[in-house]
């Protein structure tokens, strides 16, 4: 049989074949830039710096996502080990990997641990997890994959149970077509043993919505003029991050929070690289995330059209934040 590509203790691999993360870059930034409203994918968020802001915020006393996710994941992961039994975890925007030790501990305590992979666009992190962990963890395989989870994952490990996570709420990054097509790749990777597991932020009081995107440290604006620095830096361009104001509403209609860069002045900017300049209004801005909040029957029902089947639903005793596992339909 020949070797599989994750085969070793630590393997770096990307779903590109066209220059890797930023790849798109380019194209996303002048289709974005030119649609009214202007808008930019909050994938682009997370060079080396904005991972490191991203960090940060996690930390903040505002933010009250991470940590309550945490506290959920650790109390049930070793009820979903030991009820899935997986022998390899795949983890979509992975990130730091700061959670994920929660569910190999699971793992590894019931002796099922065997590998770990890894897809974040961040091939810098993505390097410092899987070493860090492959010391952690002895005998640990790890297949780091550099991708775009909007795009369809092909090569993964197969053999044994899987369990598929996808943490952070980071699925309240896409609308709602854009999520659907992430669930239905997740559907299209599952075999009928594996499990996948999402974290959702939930719908609740606006003020306590808006105070954890609008951080009294400013942490969360740097993060978001942040993005500019990345065009910055990959495609020549000239933008002057302080001459955006960030701001972040609740948007009721549509159920998510909206983080914008409104442009404090009249002025317009030139990127290189694909030789082109824009023009801002003073006050016109820039969508540059928005983060979705769900019911459980929002969720539910977004499963069910992907072709999963909600099997486990846990939250915090505030019902501020959920996880879910669900497995395929038919």
């Amino acid at each position: 049989m020949a070797p599989q590509p994750w085969e070793g203790k630590v393997h770096i691999g990307s779903t590109s074949r066209d220059g890797g993360p930023f790849a798109r870059l380019a194209e996303d930034v002048r289709r974005g830039l030119t649609r009214i409203p202007k808008e930019l994918p909050p994938k682009y968020f997370y060079d080396t710096r904005g991972s490191e802001l991203f960090e940060q915020i996690c930390e903040l006393p505002e933010y009250y996502l991470t940590r309550t996710e945490r506290a959920v994941l650790a109390r049930i992961a070793g009820e979903v080990v030991a009820s899935v039994r997986p022998t390899t975890l795949v983890e979509f925007g992975s990130g730091s990997g700061r959670k994920t030790r929660v569910l190999l501990d699971a793992m590894a305590r019931r002796e099922l641990l065997d590998c770990y992979v890894p897809i974040d666009l961040n091939e810098d992190v993505l390097r410092q997890v899987a070493h860090t962990l492959s010391e952690s963890y002895p005998g640990l395989r790890t297949h780091a994959v550099i991708g775009d989870f909007e795009q369809p994952i092909e090569i993964l490990p197969t053999g044994g149970p899987r369990l598929v996570a996808f943490l952070g709420s980071t699925i309240g990054n896409l609308t709602h077509d854009g999520a659907i097509g992430f669930l239905r790749n997740v559907a299209r990777l599952l075999a009928p043993e594996d499990r996948f597991l999402l974290g959702t932020d939930l719908v609740k009081d606006v003020r306590v919505l808006e105070r954890a995107y609008n951080d009294a440290a400013g942490v969360t604006a740097a993060f978001n003029r942040n993005i500019l620095s990345v065009i910055n830096k990959h495609l020549d361009g000239h933008f002057e991050p302080n001459r955006f104001e960030h701001l972040a509403f609740y948007n009721k209609e549509d159920s998510r929070i909206e983080m914008h860069l409104v442009a404090r002045q009249s002025h317009q900017v030139s990127i290189d690289a694909i030789d082109f300049t824009v023009e801002f209004a003073r006050g016109e801005s820039i969508r540059t995330e928005i983060s979705c909040k769900y019911t459980r029957a929002m969720v539910e029902g977004m499963l069910a059209e992907a072709g999963l089947r909600l099997v486990r639903w846990d939250t915090d005793r505030d019902r501020l934040f959920a996880l879910s596992l669900s497995t395929l339909l038919h």
